[in-house]
């Protein structure tokens, strides 16, 4: 019989866990149909998408409202495709404050839920934890810390399945092929720019990026934009006021920048682990528009933004936050990161050994299949 899923993912990153993750149930049970919320990596893992994952992402709090309007409609058509299409399983990525809430439309109606990739309660707003407990028949934790945080009541909610991008990230071609495509030399420094896969974070974020890649020019460094596939060059051109990138660009093809490059300058998310993943040194940017910031110094609870910082629980690489994302500030964090090669080295190493082994997406199609067997 066919088994039927809706499935959500509302971000770039989770575009390519489910994508991951729609394979690997396919591999396990070949009838299946899977419609939802996705992107292209989705669309390519044969879902039926109802709503592209472009139309629906978000930054933050203020950034919200201007997408507010398509945040419900998109809503009220899950949840109508609930009732009408009777869907066997829900398959939740990410994304908490839509997913949670759809959530409780599936309990509601009998519908087992499945999240991939928790909420990070851990953060902030930990009272969501009875909410998930709730709502959620399995959670795929993916960071080794987690399933402590959620399991609580003798209840076995989460389970580590390991790291999805164990799997993914890798480069495809040697480092010095991928400089001289860019025409990069290889005696010299390479410095990346990661200013994220939303158009809101590439406006905060790339003008002190473009400053600080200038900076380090003079001292003998090579600068590159590392451009996410959902983004064009006439993003970057947008946050600079019209004016075109200042330092080459590469599309597409960040997984073999970062690994050719010395150094990264990173804005803070999914990246920060992909880039911890190719071995790269990086510096963490972090910026919000103000009032989100004011909102979210009140309610994270962490000592740190990024997530290999935070695996690690301690500041192995510096994060540059908000005010103090200037070009100098950004500048001075990539000498400082450089400088420490070797402590950093033996992070890295650490850090992939925390994040499992690889198979995190078939893991977690296995959990998945238990709620519908």
């Amino acid at each position: 019989m066919t088994l039927r899923v809706l499935l959500v993912a509302g971000e770039a990153s989770g575009d390519l866990h489910g994508a991951a993750l729609v394979r690997a149930l396919r591999a396990r049970h070949p009838d299946v149909a899977v419609v939802g919320v996705g992107g292209p990596r989705l669309r390519d893992a044969g879902m039926e998408v109802l709503v592209d994952t472009e139309h629906v992402a978000t930054m933050g709090v203020t950034e919200t409202f201007g997408t507010l309007g398509r945040l419900l409609a998109t809503y009220r058509r899950l949840v109508r495709r609930l009732d009408e299409a009777r869907p066997d399983l829900v398959v939740l990525i990410d994304y908490p404050e839509f997913n949670l809430r759809l959530a409780r439309q599936a309990k509601r109606r009998g519908i087992p839920v499945f999240y991939f990739v928790a909420p990070q309660v851990w953060a902030w707003r930990r009272g969501r934890i009875r909410r998930i407990a709730a709502r959620v028949d399995k959670l795929a934790a993916v960071f080794p810390f987690e399933p402590a945080v959620y399991n609580t009541g003798g209840r076995q909610l989460a389970e580590f399945v390991g790291h999805p991008l164990l799997d993914v990230v890798a480069p495809t071609r040697p480092a010095a092929e991928t400089r001289a495509r860019y025409g990069l030399a290889a005696d010299r420094p390479v410095v990346a720019l990661l200013p994220g896969s939303r158009k809101q974070e590439v406006e905060l974020l790339y003008g002190p990026m473009c400053g600080a890649a200038q900076r380090l020019a003079a001292e003998g460094w090579q600068p590159i934009t590392a451009l996410a596939e959902s983004l064009t060059v006439a993003d970057l051109a947008a946050a600079r006021g019209g004016q075109p990138a200042p330092v080459p660009v590469a599309h597409a093809d960040t997984y073999n920048v970062v690994a050719a490059a010395d150094a990264a300058i990173v804005a803070s998310g999914t990246a920060t682990v992909e880039t911890a993943l190719l071995g790269c040194p990086m510096v963490i940017a972090y910026r919000l528009a103000p009032l989100t910031y004011w909102i979210a110094r009140r309610l994270v609870d962490v000592d740190f933004i990024g997530m290999p910082n935070i695996i690690l629980q301690r500041g192995v690489f510096p994060e540059v936050i908000q005010d103090a994302v200037t070009p100098e500030r950004l500048a001075a964090a990539v000498r400082d990161v450089y400088g420490r090669r070797a402590e950093v080295a033996a992070a890295l190493v650490a850090l992939r050994a925390a994040l499992g082994t690889p198979g995190a997406a078939g893991r977690a199609a296995a959990l998945a299949l238990e709620l519908v067997s």
